[in-house]
């Protein structure tokens, strides 16, 4: 597929390297974000993903569970998490209450339940174990995607296991994924200033390896739009890259925006949401330089469904799914909807020209619809 760029624009000559399918360099990477060139960078964005993914748009049919917003941990970016049980907003559910509190929007169409939440200081590995235990014999049919590598590091921490120990154990539990989450961004200069209690670059990239040889497929996410330079973010993403050179089990990258409300980090540096300038061009330069990623998710939470219907031009081949009361998002101000449906989800996709295609947590195709 040919595309066509202004010979004039200031990085025409990385547009040959992509084309061709070369790999991209950190000093390219940068370049790309210093560009202004929206218009080249999706339409680069655009042929590797069409070349991935043809006119193809997947979604699913999820559902996000938080079992607690207890925390440990300090996150100075953090808008969900309360420090104590004592906390206005703080709430802990036994694995009963998760299976009570979900079951009125659980049909039987649904095949993911997405786990994250606070790190709890007292309620023990088990807790967490018994979480995927329950909701596994309750829908032994639904994909279990739990536990971003900083709550595997924490349950290390409580328990003296070994990582892999601990992963082997949520397996047995009903593990079958892990989400991308906690990975915000990698460079310590960047990572000591907003989230040094989390586990660092090198444990979470540790960690999704040991993950990818036990034979789970994971995700990773990075954090955009705070205090980080655009050399963190390539640095960050050439990590990545690295990673799944390395143990290939990478499925999805998802970029997530900073959202500034209700959080210590946008209170006192006074952030601004991020632009659609930025989240667009974000999308295009990770697809762009994430070449041995299969999929670049435009999670329409974060950037409304209608940006999101852009960013399908702009690198991204995943809208992700119907959710089903998002948190973590909404607590730090987002505006959209906690859940889409179906129909909705293929009518936005269908409105951008694109062909949607229902899948589950690991990409088997679930249903293909016509544009």
């Amino acid at each position: 597929m040919t595309v066509a760029i202004h010979l004039s624009s200031p990085i025409a000559d990385l547009r040959d390297k992509v084309l061709a399918g070369e790999r991209l360099t950190f000093d390219d990477g940068v370049r790309l974000f210093a560009s202004n060139d929206l218009i080249t960078l999706g339409r680069m964005a655009d042929s590797v993903r069409r070349r991935l993914h043809d006119d193809v748009v997947y979604f699913n049919k999820n559902r996000h569970i938080n079992p607690t917003n207890v925390c440990a941990f300090h996150c100075n970016f953090c808008s969900f998490a309360r420090n104590s049980e004592k906390e206005p907003g703080a709430y802990t559910w036994t694995p009963a209450q998760i299976v009570e509190h979900i079951r009125s929007t659980v049909d039987e169409g649904i095949t993911e339940f997405h786990i994250v939440g606070g790190l709890h200081p007292q309620l023990g590995f088990e807790y967490y174990e018994d979480v995927l235990r329950t909701l596994k014999q309750a829908y032994p049919a639904v994909h279990l995607k739990a536990f971003t590598a900083v709550e595997i590091d924490f349950f290390r921490e409580l328990t003296s296991l070994t990582h892999e120990e601990v992963l082997s154990r949520c397996i047995a539990a009903g593990l079958d994924s892990m989400p991308g989450g906690g990975a915000e961004i990698f460079h310590w200069d960047v990572r000591k200033k907003i989230c040094p209690e989390k586990a660092n670059a090198e444990t979470w990239l540790a960690i999704h390896g040991q993950a990818h040889r036990l034979g789970l497929r994971t995700n990773a996410t990075m954090l955009y739009g705070h205090i980080e330079k655009y050399e963190h973010r390539v640095d960050h993403l050439l990590r990545l890259r690295e990673q799944q050179d390395q143990t290939g089990g990478f499925q999805t990258f998802i970029p997530l925006a900073f959202h500034p409300e209700e959080n210590n980090l946008g209170k006192k540096l006074h952030r601004q949401w991020t632009t659609g300038v930025d989240d667009l061009k974000t999308l295009s330069i990770a697809r762009i330089l994430l070449d041995n990623f299969p999929h670049i998710k435009a999670y329409w939470i974060m950037l409304t469904p209608e940006l999101a219907q852009v960013a399908l031009t702009f690198g991204a081949d995943d809208f992700d799914g119907t959710v089903i009361e998002e948190k973590i998002y909404h607590d730090a101000g987002a505006r959209t909807s906690q859940a889409m449906t179906k129909t909705d989800l293929m009518r936005f996709i269908r409105a951008a020209g694109y062909r949607p295609v229902e899948r589950d947590t690991l990409y088997n195709i679930v249903n293909t619809y016509e544009n």
